[in-house]
């Protein structure tokens, strides 16, 4: 892994054994994936795997898109016999939800959602990248952390927003109990923000940067690299536990396929080719998705599941649930084994290509 997330390490493992997870609410598993026959295997030695179409939940910016839109693309997908339909939704928690009842099959959350799989309701099947794309944003008024206290600030609960914003507060000894929180989604906050309706507020990226680009008197008062030595911001692939019991093979051939798309990705090189499928993608100018390209860490198939060899992915994950309980997003009662709801042999199996 890359170098400045050595210092991660000293505090993401702990010793001992920890409770076990505790159970999520009972969902629907989504339905299985639509099949089609296998091609006749004439006379060659492999059998091709039948083609499975599967619904995919993603949220509108460059880090959700890079690796799946890579992997249709160039072919990723194809090659395991797999073909998608994307729909956007805005927000991780909105997207298990979504899963739950049935209309997704796996989905990609950002790291305020991982509180959900921890919870029980849903597992994650690939590390995607650590994220630099959120921020806490003062308006005219609020040029420092300390100037939050008594505000009123626009966030959006149980996503990355909210993980961003108490970890500001907690950084200058304020909670949420000093703020007016004015729980909202993500398009609403955009326009809370440059209306002058809040005071600050916290926010990921492509929101922050309209936010920025916008607002002349706007200050980013932090990011997630303000608080890189002792935090850090995932963003996973997921899909339902009981999904994963009857749909294994299925799941490892989505993954191969993204680590796949995630060593080309992870290229500088071709951030803006990929910019561009992002764009296309999403109707919108390539240089506003091209200025995203730096909001992450973007990493390669083989450094994930190298990480998952020498206790690295696991170490952040562990790391991730400690900011979990330091900022009350899950209960020291709810920690667990990162191994109860991070697939880590799902990963090894589609990294042996």
């Amino acid at each position: 892994m890359k170098k400045f997330l050595a210092t991660l390490l000293t505090v993401a493992m702990l010793g001992g054994v920890l409770a076990g997870c505790g159970g999520g609410t009972t969902s629907t598993p989504a339905p299985a994936p639509e099949t089609s026959a296998p091609a006749e295997t004439g006379t060659t030695e492999t059998t091709p795997v039948e083609t499975v179409n599967l619904n995919i939940g993603y949220m509108a910016n460059y880090g959700s898109m890079w690796s799946l839109l890579t992997a249709r693309e160039l072919g990723y997908f194809a090659e395991e016999g797999i073909e998608v339909t994307l729909t956007q939704f805005d927000s991780g928690p909105n997207i298990i939800a979504a899963m739950e009842s049935g209309s997704v099959n796996f989905g990609y959350i950002g790291d305020g959602a991982h509180k959900l799989c921890v919870q029980g309701n849903a597992t994650i099947i690939a590390l995607s990248h650590i994220s630099n794309g959120d921020a806490v944003i003062g308006g005219p008024n609020v040029k420092t952390l300390e100037d939050l206290k008594g505000k009123t600030v626009a966030y959006s609960s149980g996503t990355s927003s909210e993980t961003i914003l108490t970890n500001a507060l907690n950084s200058v000894g304020l909670t949420m109990d000093d703020i007016t929180a004015m729980d909202m989604d993500a398009s609403a906050v955009v326009t809370a923000m440059l209306s002058g309706g809040v005071d600050a507020c916290a926010i990921w990226s492509p929101q922050t940067l309209t936010i920025l680009d916008q607002m002349e008197d706007a200050t980013k008062l932090a990011d997630n690299m303000t608080f890189s030595d002792t935090s850090i911001s995932l963003a996973s692939w997921i899909a339902l536990p009981e999904y994963l019991e009857t749909n294994r093979d299925v799941a490892v051939r989505f993954v191969r396929a993204l680590f796949k798309a995630m060593d080309y990705g992870a290229q500088e090189e071709n951030y803006s080719q990929i910019a561009q499928w992002v764009a296309d993608e999403l109707a919108l100018d390539y240089d506003s998705v091209y200025s995203q390209r730096g909001d992450a860490q973007w990493l390669t198939g083989k450094e994930v599941v190298d990480g998952i060899a020498d206790g690295t992915v696991e170490g952040y994950y562990q790391l991730q649930q400690e900011i979990m309980v330091a900022s009350g997003a899950i209960t020291a009662e709810e920690q667990c084994p990162v191994s109860d709801y991070v697939d880590m042999e799902l990963m090894t199996e589609a990294g042996a290509y």
